[in-house]
């Protein structure tokens, strides 16, 4: 696997990654990080050989997961950014692995709650409660950063995707067949 091969096969977990982190230290996740989200697979899918069908599937599971969470987030009971973030997750799961994708982020979103909800009934040591983030967590009116366990439903999830499962199988580019020119024409 060359380069730029290993590269595209890293976006995705770069970006969940991205957005767990700016979660868990903002409690937001950027809509530009959304957009990129979206934007990456807009882009790599078809370099990873995904064809316009399989890529009309995973935006009609996105919008379904956005059509949902929204209602979640209009009842309050979600972030706006969270529903925005799972919708592009969920682009890069398709419909194929979508309901595991939801399970598995259900599950560690609950296991994340519990842990925070049982953190908050201790107080914390003084050292911690001058760092912000933390400080920030352990308050009992501060929500949950959900996007933690959508990022991690993501990274687990990841390996048996569409995308992934093309990326790894991908002759590669740059390589001694052609240009990188000639060989994205062939997908």
């Amino acid at each position: 696997m060359t380069v730029p091969d290993t590269v595209l096969l890293y976006v995705f977990p770069a970006l969940m990654i991205a957005a767990a982190v700016s979660d868990l230290l903002t409690m937001r996740i950027p809509n530009l990080l959304v957009l990129g989200t979206g934007v990456a697979f807009v882009i790599v899918a078809p370099l990873a050989g995904l064809g316009l069908a399989t890529m009309g599937m995973h935006l009609v599971a996105a919008l379904l997961v956005l059509a949902v969470t929204f209602g979640l987030f209009a009842a309050g009971w979600i972030g706006g950014g969270d529903a925005k973030f799972a919708a592009a997750a969920a682009l890069w799961v398709g419909f194929e692995l979508l309901l595991p994708y939801l399970l598995i982020a259900g599950v560690a979103g609950g296991l994340l709650t519990l842990v925070l909800l049982l953190a908050r009934r201790f107080s914390l040591p003084a050292r911690l409660v001058t760092v912000g983030w933390i400080d920030r967590l352990h308050q009992p009116k501060t929500g949950v950063p959900y996007g933690i366990a959508l990022a991690a439903a993501g990274l687990l999830i990841y390996a048996q995707t569409d995308i992934h499962a093309a990326l790894t199988a991908l002759p590669a580019l740059g390589g001694t067949e052609g240009d990188l020119f000639e060989q994205l024409q062939t997908f």
